[in-house]
């Protein structure tokens, strides 16, 4: 099943674009907007992702297995409560590079990916997004 996602931010050269999945936006949003820790966090994530700069302690790939390619982790507060929102990346015919917020996984209590993670990140895996700008 194809679902929905929104353009919220470009770089300004148009080519790498962060967008939301409607359906899983409305609880994400409320996580982020808890506050202002949390709007300066993912706000410093979104930049680091336009700016195609790689700083793996707040940004990485979490492709576990071969069904989990295109899977990154968005990772807040390290050493912390440790939270994740999982998103999905792709390019899109016109070549942009979008990273679409998928699903927010809060206290994340392990270093290694124990089933409940390994679910979420496979389901995210399975994901395909229309883009609408």
């Amino acid at each position: 099943m194809i679902r929905k996602a929104r353009i919220i931010r470009c770089n300004t050269d148009k080519t790498i674009a962060i967008c939301v999945d409607l359906e899983t936006w409305a609880v994400i949003s409320e996580y982020i907007k808890r506050d202002d820790k949390h709007k300066k966090k993912f706000n410093y994530i979104v930049e680091c992702i336009l700016l195609r700069l790689r700083n793996t302690d707040v940004y990485d790939k979490e492709e576990i297995n071969k069904k989990c390619k295109g899977v990154t982790a968005m990772k807040f507060f390290k050493g912390q409560s440790n939270d994740r929102i999982y998103c999905k990346e792709q390019t899109l015919e016109d070549k942009t590079f979008v990273v679409v917020t998928a699903e927010l996984f809060e206290k994340k209590k392990t270093q290694g990916v124990k089933q409940k993670t390994k679910n979420i990140i496979e389901k995210v895996a399975s994901y395909e997004y229309e883009i609408i700008k």
